[in-house]
């Protein structure tokens, strides 16, 4: 394993570990979804934006230039944060630093789990997970960072 690979695996864990929530309903995620968009829209991204309560979906947009096939890596994406209760980044940088795949490691199918950047754990003190948010139309590590960076801002008021 990379120095480069070991360092990123610790910052999204210790990402994992900082940003857990208070409370996560309805308005959260609108609040969180809505901030996702507004931020990009304000650098012109192309990305497609899923924001999930359980097991359902309580926000979705997508952003000109995104496609059908965002919808589908968002849902791929958000089954392996459900399935492994680990961002999508995480899980498959772990099996990275393996030496392997994720699609190796597990054989699930690809049609159904991704593990690749974008899919965020939404963690609530004491309870645990309570659902996903999903950002899909750039690369994985960039799909991540606008997650991170969102749920900071809503964990800082």
């Amino acid at each position: 394993m990379t120095d480069d690979l070991t360092a990123t695996i610790a910052r999204v864990e210790q990402e994992e570990r900082e940003l857990v929530l208070a409370a996560f309903s309805y308005d959260e995620a609108w609040r969180l979804g809505t901030l996702l968009y507004a931020t990009a829209v304000e650098r012109g991204l192309a990305v497609a934006i899923d924001i999930r309560l359980g097991d359902q979906q309580v926000f979705h947009a997508a952003r000109p230039g995104s496609a059908p096939d965002n919808d589908s890596w968002l849902e791929r994406k958000g089954r392996v944060v459900r399935r492994f209760g680990a961002s999508s980044y995480l899980v498959g940088l772990r099996h990275e630093s393996r030496g392997t795949t994720f699609e190796e490691a597990t054989r699930l199918p690809l049609q159904e789990y991704a593990a690749h950047g974008g899919a965020f754990p939404l963690r609530v003190t004491g309870v645990g997970i309570v659902g996903v948010a999903a950002v899909s139309g750039l690369k994985g590590s960039e799909d991540h960072a606008l997650v991170v960076e969102a749920l900071r801002e809503i964990l800082a008021g």
